[in-house]
């Protein structure tokens, strides 16, 4: 999905090595070939690499078949559908060094516009999230689950340990409630799911990837009839 003639993909990429992110493992399964295409161009090359799955596992079951790669460390975890564009090393601040005692996860949240169409939280006074509503008529408030988590090894320790467990927001978050603390995302997000919200966040502001060299895979992109959909 492109913003601004980049996938967005590529943007996430940029965050991450903005952020001094150097290990990256990105998931794949639909059109797994073209994100190994795209994965291969040498500004991704000795930092992000990639792992299929056949029968997609659930976001809980792909950290538990790569739990080698996820445990003992801090993990982000991303819906890489989701537009986000924020202070980003304010989000890794706040975890590393402001978030609750005794906390070992936190959520990033934002405003939804539509609240019955995400997962709703709720706070207390610490900023603690103590209630979750998933997608359910009538949430008691529109600060939603942003689906862009960082995670402390107990929490994949726990996910390693319970191998029934497959889809994270609906397992795993509900057995750590009271022990997940919030950041709250106030630019902008948006969950790329529909062609009119695309087309909405190709009017955003938000950082360029920070490599511009044109390349012949992003020639190859700009041809793709996608453009061509956002444009009308």
């Amino acid at each position: 999905m492109p913003i601004r003639g980049r996938p967005l993909l590529e943007y996430w990429l940029g965050i991450l090595k903005t952020a001094e992110i150097d290990n990256v493992l990105v998931n794949t399964h639909y059109f797994s070939e073209h994100v190994d295409e795209f994965l291969s161009q040498p500004q991704f090359v000795g930092w992000v690499d990639s792992v299929y799955e056949e029968n997609l596992l659930g976001t809980a079951g792909t950290i538990k078949n790569n739990t080698n790669f996820c445990k003992d460390n801090t993990i982000l975890l991303a819906h890489a559908d989701n537009w986000t564009c924020c202070d980003f090393s304010d989000f890794l601040y706040y975890h590393h060094n402001k978030r609750p005692k005794d906390t070992v996860m936190t959520m990033m949240t934002f405003t939804c516009p539509t609240p019955s169409s995400c997962g709703i939280i709720e706070l207390n006074d610490s900023g603690i999230v103590v209630g979750f509503h998933e997608k359910v008529d009538n949430p008691p408030g529109r600060l939603a689950n942003a689906a862009v988590y960082l995670i402390e090894p107990e929490v994949i320790e726990w996910i390693e340990n319970n191998p029934e467990i497959t889809d994270f927001s609906t397992e795993v978050i509900p057995q750590f409630m009271g022990r997940i603390s919030a950041w709250e995302n106030k630019n902008i997000h948006r969950d790329i799911g529909t062609i009119k919200i695309l087309k909405e966040a190709q009017m955003d502001k938000c950082e360029t990837p920070p490599w511009t060299e044109e390349s012949s895979w992003q020639q190859d992109f700009l041809s793709n009839p996608i453009h061509k959909l956002i444009d009308r």
